[in-house]
């Protein structure tokens, strides 16, 4: 998961202090919490799926995943 996101922010200081933040990780920086071991466990559809629901207040099972965009879309 750290080393996931640090290639997307540029930075593994970066990427675990958003973890930190973001409650998937304690305040060590090496553990994950159980919310993170869940999103850790997602696939890339999962994730895209639930970024999607939590934006929307909508169920994950109504979306449709996208792997060329890494999106999730209404069905």
């Amino acid at each position: 998961m750290i080393d996931r996101l640090a290639s997307q922010v540029g930075s593994r200081q970066m990427a675990v202090d958003l973890l930190i933040k973001r409650g998937h990780l304690e305040k060590d920086g090496k553990t994950l919490t159980p919310a993170g071991m869940a999103r850790n466990s997602m696939t890339a559809e999962e994730r895209a799926k639930d970024r999607a629901s939590k934006r929307t207040g909508i169920s994950p099972d109504n979306f449709k995943y996208n792997p060329r965009t890494n999106r999730a879309y209404k069905k």
